[in-house]
């Protein structure tokens, strides 16, 4: 590791800037597939949790508040976007570090502090999470494991 007075990016990334530079058709196959293959997953992943398996946790902690769960088309477009987001993000943790080392920060920066977050403002069900840990780890790896392999 570099100095960080002395930072040198490492050859690999070097190589990989020179050649994004140099061929066009790349990034196609090394930006974008990697990045809306990991959105598709994530996507799927989130509808699936979320509609088929927590459903009912969600809909009843926000009836005791007197809320209304919000399941509207907006919100499900919102929910694309943080996906997509998410996805970059994996994307670009994955050329630094490991598929060890991008899967768990990948995971402790998309669910574990959103649900920290959320928990704190009382609208996190924690019925959830012993659905919802599981699923968010296999989740995360599959993003990350579609976007060190098509990368």
């Amino acid at each position: 590791m570099n100095d960080d007075n002395n930072y040198q990016p490492e050859e690999s990334n070097q190589n990989y800037c020179s050649q994004l530079q140099t061929s066009p058709g790349i990034h196609v196959k090394k930006i974008i597939s990697p990045i809306l293959a990991a959105t598709v997953w994530i996507s799927i992943s989130e509808f699936v949790r979320n509609e088929f398996i927590v459903k009912s946790y969600w809909t009843e902690h926000y009836a005791q508040r007197g809320l209304l769960f919000p399941s509207e088309p907006i919100n499900g477009a919102v929910w694309g976007l943080w996906s997509l987001l998410f996805a970059i993000a994996v994307f670009i943790v994955n050329k630094k570090f490991s598929l060890l080392h991008t899967f768990l920060f990948s995971w402790f920066i998309g669910f574990l502090l959103m649900w920290v977050v959320i928990g704190n403002l009382g609208v996190l069900p924690f019925g959830i999470l012993p659905y919802a840990i599981p699923l968010s780890l296999l989740e995360v790896f599959g993003a990350t494991w579609i976007t060190k392999t098509l990368s």
